[in-house]
């Protein structure tokens, strides 16, 4: 799964990036990237690998901006290679990364193609970034230019985009990919998952379908499918900074399943408290009222149509299993 990261501040982007790309590992991925305006000038450093890599050849040759964008790439369309690998530019001034995937990529291409767009990779998300630089020439305002470009799309994106030609906000859009805006103070942040900005922000801004967002320091607009100006709640998350660090584990698989009861006791925790509780249907279930003050509780019906099961010690051995005693009392089930 790929991963989307954005920065627009006064101070340095490159590392809250590199940070959220980090806390995005979890979601698998073959290359990454990133891109920062520096002093208005588009930077750009893509790697195949972890994004270790990444940071080695920042080490090696470092960028600087306050304003930027980074990725890390599942391959879709086309292999784990550099030129693959996100962002993507079109002609020198706009830089795009994206989620998802684009069904008729092969059909704007083809038209691009004719308008004298070249191609350096084999991906759709290039095919977009010349979308966008095509409509931006018949306008001066980004946002306008990507809400042209995502109405002829089909299929599921959550893109981020940044340009020369402002170079002080990023352009978000999404359809059928989550993407969310971080708020900060004096600083605003774009990704595709919470935990990215977790150490930099607690409130949050989720986009809905067909949203386009313009990000800038001190504001942020909404247009929504339509191109009405749209305003969406803000939330704050209650998740902790170390939500997607691997921690002690070997990997993320075996977190996920060690962390299962206390998510289990979490959400448990959250349902109880705003009574929000499952009930079967009433032919399989009897209420039971201590009082009027407290919640119910449920007493399954004494009813089954499916054996309950225990070890075996007899007929069933290689198996291991035998079917237990049908009376009443080992037969009451929650669900027939």
């Amino acid at each position: 799964m790929c991963g989307i990261v954005g920065v627009v501040a006064e101070r340095s982007a490159v590392p809250i990036l590199m940070e959220g790309l980090r806390r995005l590992e979890y979601r698998g991925y073959d290359s990454a990237g990133l891109a920062v305006l520096d002093h208005g000038q588009l930077a750009r450093v893509r790697t195949v690998g972890k994004v270790k890599v990444l940071q080695d050849a920042l080490d090696a040759k470092p960028i600087a901006g306050s304003v930027g964008i980074a990725h890390t790439r599942w391959a879709t369309h086309g292999v784990p290679t550099i030129e693959n690998a996100h962002p993507h530019i079109s002609r020198g001034n706009i830089a795009i990364v994206h989620n998802g995937i684009i069904e008729n990529h092969e059909q704007l291409r083809t038209e691009l193609k004719s308008l004298g767009y070249a191609f350096t990779s084999e991906t759709d998300t290039e095919v977009i970034a010349h979308r966008i630089h095509h409509h931006l020439a018949g306008t001066a305002d980004l946002l306008t230019a990507v809400a042209k470009t995502v109405a002829e799309l089909r299929g599921a994106y959550a893109l981020a985009v940044v340009s020369e030609a402002d170079p002080e906000c990023i352009v978000m859009a999404r359809e059928g990919c989550p993407a969310v805006v971080g708020l900060g103070i004096d600083e605003n942040f774009a990704a595709s998952d919470v935990a990215a900005l977790l150490p930099v922000t607690r409130r949050f801004m989720f986009l809905e379908e067909g949203d386009v967002a313009e990000i800038r320091r001190r504001s942020v607009k909404i247009q929504d499918a339509t191109g009405k100006t749209v305003v969406r709640a803000i939330r704050e998350s209650d998740l902790p900074p170390d939500a997607v660090e691997r921690g002690k584990y070997r990997h993320f698989m075996l977190k996920e399943i060690h962390e299962q009861p206390r998510a289990i006791a979490q959400h448990w925790k959250s349902a109880s408290r705003e009574e929000n509780y499952w009930m079967p249907p009433s032919d399989r279930v009897r209420r039971r009222y201590s009082n009027a003050s407290k919640p119910c509780t449920l007493q399954p019906a004494v009813r089954a149509t499916t054996p309950d099961w225990s070890p075996a010690t007899s007929s069933n051995r290689s198996a291991g299993y035998r079917p237990a005693s049908r009376s009443p009392a080992s037969t009451a089930i929650g669900i027939p």
